[in-house]
């Protein structure tokens, strides 16, 4: 079935609106929510010296550039134009995404912290407790006026107090938008509730809904948590440089731009800045999500999060506290989290339009027959519960089949995101690989050794290290049974290799190119072949023994089984932009790309280029879905309409901030549950079809007396309990099916 959907204009495109030679006014709709760099971006256009002038105004989202068109074309001023409107991106697609949340309505988007809910939920259940055990407590009220006496039952005064903030979401959405909210149903049930003398039902309503607000409030705090505990930066101390060069231990609060820090092997780096001397080989998976740790030596740029494997570097201060890398992760997160936009499921929409109906009914009906027994019927069969169970059910019976196949979902909103998606978006590093290399090739230089005798050598040189290189070696000699041979002290040169001495005083060397240049071993020999494995995506270590190069080890991060079937089935799903982005280097990710059949692939990417990449999809009209495994993936997680973990070595970052956790490492579990997503969704469909047709049939019946009160409580519980075994269908979901 082909789409109708028109997708918006891209938020950076630039059109051109009006052209005359040397002057050119251009319309990018980005510029609406630049109004805060306005004049930053003014002052980049007129400091070009064959710009003469440049206004912009936002309301219109207009630019007027005059320039010299003896110097410069049309299109290279809106290829500058361009370029200067990117470096605002982030802040433009940030806006963007607010004003969308603000523009939606029907929940409430105050914060509420987990205590004050859970205290409501405790007067709720005590409540309902005092109620079944005071003898009555539910039939008796405070006043003995009959028509009183409903509303002062302990129930039902228990529901005035606890209704409160729930009524005042719904008023203020209806002030605002001028219809009824998902806040404003839940008020017109409790109200019905007791208007019928009915005082438990509307206790049932406001703890239902207390609890779906309790487990949001707590998710998101046990996000931030986790982020804040499992960075924890602020309490780390760093060795400060002064400039008489003493060297002493301080907190990392009290550095300022501009200190000199000294990070040594097996210290975490808690500054962003610029190495000025010493080398050193650093683990930035947390930040950029490379399994390989990178060689930094003077010039190259550290950031906070990195772990030091080995070495010693001075980094002069550049950014620190929260301006640095892992303070906008978590600050990303945290407002990924906060102004995620609320899908507005069919339960707000329908109660729009039926919950006035209802009330118009209901005064009609009076009117006409001047019976309150007829009016109250119009209140009491009303769609507000089929509605709700519509949803509820289905996604509660959705939900419990994912969890029961390993499986968390952390709400039915995202099942609706889900089911909606048409962009796909991974990381490489743990979830498109397993985020473990092995040693996939080994090259014979010389043919007086083997494969083992290779390794077995290797494995002395690289006994003691850390590295996930030497890692890989070692798993190797431990799968094929080879033992350490007995070798002197191990001499580690940072960023070069290792070298120990074997039997007879030999010397053992295992490293890169650079290093066996250094000590003068010959590689030539074997340069094809090792082309060949760094163009299958490997790294290359080199072996040699004395003066010699014996043989070369590729290593390589292995494919997740099944990844290439799970992608294929995506796109029998109807998913039409399947897309990599990797911190990785660009030559690896264009290996994997190529490998799995993605669309599009990204490289080198930091965890805010790939937050940036989503809210670019999502301004373009995109429905993304973003997977990954790190907190490098954090951003990009928390701001997808769904974010996906893979996998049970994800971190406790990536599962919070996730929309939906997959435990097992199996890849076709992800085209399985957007199955699951679209099958709850049909059977919400249903379930509406149900609930209206059943509870109309009883209104128009009991507006025209053919239907007393009782068979009328009967007839919408039937429609109840029709919506409760059609979603009970989706325990049967066969997730190993995907049907």
């Amino acid at each position: 079935m082909i789409s109708l959907r028109k997708k918006k204009e891209p938020l950076l495109k630039t059109s051109i609106v009006h052209t005359l030679p040397g002057r050119v006014r251009v319309n990018c709709r980005a510029l609406k929510y630049l109004g805060d760099v306005i004049i930053e971006i003014e002052e980049d256009l007129n400091s070009m010296k064959f710009i003469e002038s440049a206004k912009v105004n936002t309301i219109t989202k207009n630019a007027l550039i005059l320039y010299d068109k003896e110097q410069v074309g049309q299109e290279d001023i809106i290829g500058f134009f361009e370029h200067i409107i990117s470096k605002h991106s982030l802040m433009a697609y940030q806006n963007e995404r607010e004003e969308k949340r603000l523009k939606l309505s029907g929940e409430k988007v105050v914060e509420e912290s987990v205590k004050d809910i859970a205290k409501r939920v405790a007067i709720n259940v005590a409540a309902i407790a005092v109620s079944a055990l005071v003898k009555g407590g539910l039939k008796s009220g405070l006043i003995k006026d009959s028509k009183l006496s409903r509303f002062t039952t302990i129930p039902a005064l228990a529901s005035l107090y606890l209704t409160k903030p729930i009524a005042k979401s719904g008023l203020e959405g209806f002030k605002e938008d001028l219809k009824p909210n998902a806040d404003a149903l839940t008020t017109t049930a409790i109200f019905a509730s007791l208007a019928v003398g009915n005082g438990m039902s509307a206790l049932t309503v406001i703890l239902l809904s207390e609890i779906a607000e309790l487990l949001t409030a707590y998710t998101m705090s046990k996000t931030r948590d986790s982020i804040k505990g499992m960075m924890n930066l602020k309490d780390e101390f760093v060795w400060k440089v002064s400039q008489n060069g003493e060297v002493k231990k301080q907190r990392v609060d009290s550095i300022v731009k501009g200190d000199t820090v000294l990070i040594q092997t097996g210290e975490k780096v808690c500054i962003d800045g610029e190495v000025i001397s010493g080398e050193a080989i650093i683990d930035e998976a947390a930040v950029t999500g490379e399994y390989m740790p990178d060689i930094k030596r003077e010039g190259s740029y550290v950031y906070a999060g990195g772990i030091v494997k080995n070495g010693s570097i001075k980094v002069s201060t550049v950014k620190v506290g929260d301006d640095t890398v892992v303070s906008r992760i978590i600050s990303m997160v945290e407002d990924a989290s906060s102004q995620k936009a609320p899908i507005q499921n069919y339960a707000d929409h329908f109660s729009g339009y039926l919950i006035p109906f209802n009330f118009l009914l209901a005064g009609i009906t009076y009117a006409v027959t001047k019976s309150s027994t007829r009016a109250l019927n119009m209140l009491v069969i009303d769609y507000s519960c089929g509605i709700k169970l519509s949803t509820a059910t289905a996604f509660s019976a959705s939900i419990n089949t994912a969890v029961k196949n390993g499986v968390l979902v952390k709400g039915g909103n995202y099942i609706e995101a889900l089911s909606n998606s048409d962009t796909i978006i991974f990381d490489k590093t743990g979830t498109l690989t397993e985020g473990k290399p092995d040693v996939v090739d080994i090259l014979i230089a010389d043919n007086r050794y083997t494969e083992r005798r290779i390794i077995e050598l290797a494995l002395a040189a690289e006994e003691t290290s850390s590295h996930p290189i030497a890692q890989a070696i070692l798993s190797k000699g431990v799968k094929d049974g080879i033992d350490i041979i007995e070798h002197s002290e191990i001499i580690t040169h940072v960023a070069r290799g290792t070298e120990t001495t074997v039997e007879d005083d030999r010397v053992v060397r295992v490293g890169n190119n650079a290093f066996m240049k250094e000590n003068d071993i010959d590689t030539s020999k074997i340069e094809g072949g090792v082309q060949i494995l760094i163009s299958k995506g490997q790294s290359v270590v080199y072996v040699s023994l004395d003066d010699k190069l014996i043989g070369v080890i590729g290593i390589q991060d292995k494919m997740r089984g099944n990844m290439k079937k799970s992608i294929n089935n995506l796109r029998f799903k109807k998913v039409d932009d399947i897309q990599l982005l990797t911190g990785d280097i660009s030559e690896q990710a264009e290996v994997v790309a190529n490998r799995i059949g993605v669309d599009s692939y990204r490289g080198e990417l930091l965890p805010e280029d790939k937050a940036k990449t989503v809210l670019s999809l999502q301004s373009e009209g995109a429905k993304v879905v973003m997977v990954g495994d790190g907190i490098n993936d954090a951003p990009a997680l928390a701001y997808a309409d769904v974010g996906i973990s893979l996998g049970g070595k994800s971190t406790d970052v990536a599962m919070e901030t996730s929309d939906i956790t997959i435990q097992s490492d199996n890849p076709m579990m992800i085209p399985t549950v957007i199955g699951l997503s679209k099958q709850t969704m049909n059977i919400v469909r249903q379930n509406f079809g149900f609930a209206i047709g059943i509870n109309t049939v009883g209104l128009m019946m009991g507006a025209t007396g053919y239907l007393p009160v009782f068979w009328g409580a009967v007839l919408h519980n039937s429609s109840t309990i029709l919506v409760v075994m059609n979603s009970l269908r989706l325990l049967l979901f066969d997730m190993e099916r995907g049907n």
